[in-house]
């Protein structure tokens, strides 16, 4: 009874995912047209022109829109493989490749003993809410090794550390994966293949670390938290303006880098927090790893000057694999983390203009998605906190056993 069910389960989720992943196809290759701004111009346009400089062997030193590490090139240049289709096309197929490996691991996972294939569903699910972004960003390629490593970290921490650090050289976001790591096998590889990674780049090719600067000069972008005061101040006379800057629609006026401070202050009190959770972590199970992962990440995204679309792939697939453990408290989390999603494929690419106009519905989208966010991170700090770092009470002995106990001892 309990194989006929993991089978149709099995053949439901695959039905489902292949069915939402080739409309997701369909909506990138523009046989059908997705609402709102073309999500694919990234790849045709901006990633195209980074994948022309990168291959003469240099970063692109000139663009302010490259605010990304050394690794980055590599999944920027990676359609070359697919050297037999023009390089959107290429990008889509290896985006859509990552799902697929990202959908294997989770089964794997969730079919092994004490585990379950929720995960493997928030997957399934989770990641069509938010639309054909995913597959024009390279986020979901960057997630697919975060899930990589923290299905690997239980049992062999060394790969963890070694995955955790290479996706940290793509995208920075995936070292706090560490976060809950145990013993030094963890965090030791995954220095030395940072300090590997960073060698190599920086003698191969020139600019590997001038992400660094541009990353640091950027402002409030307007689907971030923060914005949320300019979104309304504008309705009261506030006198800023709506502009592309450093690769993204910003906030740029007065009290812009107030505020911008205020969520560099927010997203270092998180981290503060963070670290005393580990300090005060008394009990680690299996799924402590992800669990504290999702947290940390979920933290800083809610906390981030910027909540572009694509950083939603990131906390799907954390999410994902926290429910590939049935002891998992972050049930309530990831539901929340599902339903922002939803409103951020409304908010962009759907609404985007009403966004940037900063009327009603797009404040109003806006506080909804960012409102389901804080909610979901004090959730998820809580249940992990109560988890892990709250001693547990001491079950209270029957009477009736200490009587008995009390009885048997000799006169």
């Amino acid at each position: 009874m309990e194989t006929t069910g993991t089978r149709r389960s099995m053949a439901w989720l695959l039905g489902v995912w292949g069915l939402t992943r080739v409309v997701l196809l369909l909506f990138v290759f523009k046989v059908y047209v997705f609402p709102g701004p073309d999500v694919t111009s990234d790849v045709s346009v901006i990633y195209q022109g980074w994948y022309d400089v990168l291959r003469t062997g240099t970063f692109p030193l000139g663009d302010v829109t490259w605010q990304y590490p050394p690794a980055a090139a590599l999944p920027i240049l990676s359609p070359a493989l697919v050297f037999w289709l023009d390089y959107p096309s290429a990008f889509f197929v290896l985006a859509f490749t990552a799902d697929l490996v990202v959908l294997l691991l989770l089964l794997y996972a969730g079919l092994r003993p004490d585990r379950t294939l929720r995960g493997t569903w928030v997957w399934v699910a989770g990641v069509p809410l938010l639309g054909p972004t995913v597959y024009a960003r390279y986020d979901v390629m960057v997630t697919a090794v975060a899930v990589a490593a923290l299905l690997a970290g239980t049992r062999r921490p060394r790969l963890m550390g070694a995955l955790a650090a290479f996706g940290a050289m793509v995208k920075v976001w995936p070292v706090l994966l560490l976060l809950a790591a145990r013993g030094r096998a963890a965090w030791g590889w995954a220095a030395l293949t940072i300090g590997v990674l960073s060698a190599v780049f920086a003698l191969a090719m020139p600019g590997a670390f001038a992400f660094l600067t541009f990353q640091r000069d950027r402002g409030t972008e307007v689907e971030s938290l923060g914005a949320l005061v300019f979104h309304v101040a504008r309705q009261h006379g506030w006198d800023g303006q709506v502009l592309l800057n450093y690769g993204s629609v910003e906030f740029l006026g007065p009290y812009v880098d107030v505020v911008s401070t205020a969520a560099l202050a927010l997203s270092g009190l998180a981290f503060g927090w963070l670290l005393l959770w580990r300090l005060r972590a008394r009990r680690f199970e299996a799924h402590t790893l992800a669990d504290a992962a999702f947290v940390a990440v979920l933290m800083f995204t809610t906390t981030s000057r910027v909540i572009s679309p694509q950083y939603m792939v990131w906390l799907v697939g954390l999410a994902a694999v926290c429910l590939c453990f049935r002891e998992s408290q972050m049930r309530r989390p990831v539901a929340l983390v599902l339903a922002a999603s939803l409103v951020t494929v409304l908010e962009f690419p759907v609404w985007f203009a009403h966004v940037v106009a900063s009327d009603s519905l797009g404040i109003t989208l806006l506080f909804l998605r960012n409102g389901l966010l804080v909610v979901a991170t004090l959730l998820a700090a809580r249940e992990l906190w109560h988890a892990t770092a709250i001693r547990a009470t001491p079950a209270a002995v029957p009477a009736q056993t200490t009587r008995a106990k009390e009885t048997s001892l000799p006169s």
